[in-house]
């Protein structure tokens, strides 16, 4: 393994093992979010996944594109509802994108994340504005162009997911299980968006 990869993979567990524990100590606020919208089961679902995943971190691939293949398939098997699938093709397709990178700068994240999001777009078949994760992630992947510091870009990243899940609230659903109540969704914040930004926002406090 190269030393640079090496330090690519041991950040990327540190940030998931982060993200894990963040969830946990969040998850009755995502289920709190969900109840409101949806089944209620956003947060255990999710804090069940990423328990998973840090499980799988005991013994981590050598290489980035390798360690989200692992996060991606491993939150597929363990997410229920819509969250696993989505949440899965989001690191699977950032594996792809990381295929062959030598060092995930502030560029190569840009490409990454814009490649989940991609990713995350065609499987739920939804866009900006549609009261979804997605609300979350597109302002994130946008921001992370602009600056050759890896820590400014995902600082960035971080705080315009985080308003981009400020922004869900005013929204009506268009998509999942929140669309069937119409106008009676808007007043309360997605809880795919939420759990995005609290990502993001730990992948920024890993590299602060």
């Amino acid at each position: 393994m190269q030393a640079q990869q090496a330090d690519d993979v041991a950040f990327l567990c540190d940030w998931l093992r982060r993200a894990a524990q963040a969830i946990e100590e969040r998850r009755d606020v995502l289920s709190a979010l969900d109840a409101a919208i949806g089944d209620g089961d956003h947060g255990a679902n999710m804090a069940r996944g990423f328990r998973a995943v840090a499980e799988k971190l005991r013994d981590p691939p050598a290489d980035a594109a390798s360690l989200f293949r692992l996060v991606g398939m491993t939150l597929i098997g363990s997410v229920g509802g819509a969250s696993g699938p989505l949440y899965g093709t989001l690191f699977l397709d950032m594996g792809k994108a990381a295929r062959g990178v030598p060092v995930l700068d502030a560029a190569a994240w840009h490409a990454l994340l814009s490649a989940g999001v991609a990713g995350v777009a065609a499987r739920g078949k939804a866009a900006a504005g549609d009261k979804t994760m997605l609300d979350a992630l597109i302002p994130a992947a946008a921001a992370l162009s602009g600056t050759d510091s890896v820590r400014k870009a995902l600082a960035r990243a971080a705080d315009a997911a985080r308003k981009g899940a400020d922004a869900t609230i005013p929204m009506v659903a268009r998509k999942g299980r929140a669309s069937y109540l119409g106008e009676r969704s808007a007043g309360h914040m997605d809880p795919g968006a939420a759990s995005s930004a609290l990502l993001l926002s730990m992948l920024a406090e890993t590299a602060a």
